[in-house]
């Protein structure tokens, strides 16, 4: 899976981002990626989602013990790679049918988180037991929530291109390719949004925070992003009824 979103979407993550001696560093840009992407997946699908979002799904070289799915409803787009273990709960949770998909489910946790839920967004991503990573883009808010599950159990990488691309993907050559050092997998028990930036679910108080990535000869090759336990973050969520949108904490 493959999704690249530009700065209107989502702000590059510190540590993460390029900086002046990158000069002459160049990724390709949007079209290479998805070219290069499509070339090594068969049967890779492009959707593109205005000007500024791309998501890209394919079935090709996945575990067969964790899938990928995709699916979309009223201009919710979700790919989901992964298993949950709690399904039956969940889908009586959010009033879904016998036939819903963990990607289904995702998707429908992120409308009642958006519309009327009255949790927390660390609980609902805590409530989802399993193996798992996802990248939901909601094209009616131009906004996104990326997630991976606690253990890391689905290879998950995150980065950026020389234009200021955030790029998610499960294909860590691709990364590599097109981030250089600009890439790091995404933090276990973690979720982004757009204008909320990168947080813990299982440590929802403390900051998250990016810290220098070192490679096997000891140099320094980009960053890691871990929990701070000394810092707090100073935020709180909206409960049902309130004029914020939940997306922007």
């Amino acid at each position: 899976m493959l999704a690249v979103f530009d700065q209107t979407i989502a702000k590059c993550p510190e540590g993460l981002r390029w900086t002046e001696i990158d000069d002459g560093a160049k990724s390709g840009g949007v079209t290479a990626l998805l070219d290069d992407f499509s070339s090594v997946h068969e049967g890779a699908v492009t959707v593109r989602l205005g000007s500024a979002a791309f998501i890209t799904f394919s079935t090709d070289k996945q575990n067969p013990f964790l899938p990928r799915l995709f699916a979309s409803v009223d201009d919710i787009f979700c790919i989901f790679q992964g298993a949950l273990e709690n399904i039956p709960l969940l889908k009586q949770q959010y009033g879904l049918g016998k036939t819903a998909t963990e990607d289904m489910i995702v998707l429908e946790a992120y409308r009642t988180l958006r519309d009327r839920g009255p949790y927390p967004v660390d609980k609902v991503v805590r409530d989802l037991n399993g193996k798992f990573a996802f990248i939901l883009f909601d094209r009616s808010s131009n906004s996104i929530f990326i997630a991976a599950d606690a253990d890391g159990a689905v290879p998950f990488f995150w980065g950026t291109d020389s234009e200021d691309h955030l790029i998610v993907s499960d294909d860590v050559e691709i990364m590599k390719k097109h981030c250089g050092n600009h890439f790091a997998p995404f933090p276990k028990g973690c979720f982004y949004t757009s204008s909320g930036g990168l947080q813990s679910f299982e440590h929802p108080l403390n900051e998250v925070k990016p810290v220098p990535r070192v490679d096997s000869k000891g140099e320094v090759c980009g960053s890691a992003f871990v929990v701070d336990t000394k810092v707090k973050r100073q935020t709180s969520m909206p409960r049902v009824g309130s004029a914020s949108d939940w997306s922007k904490f």
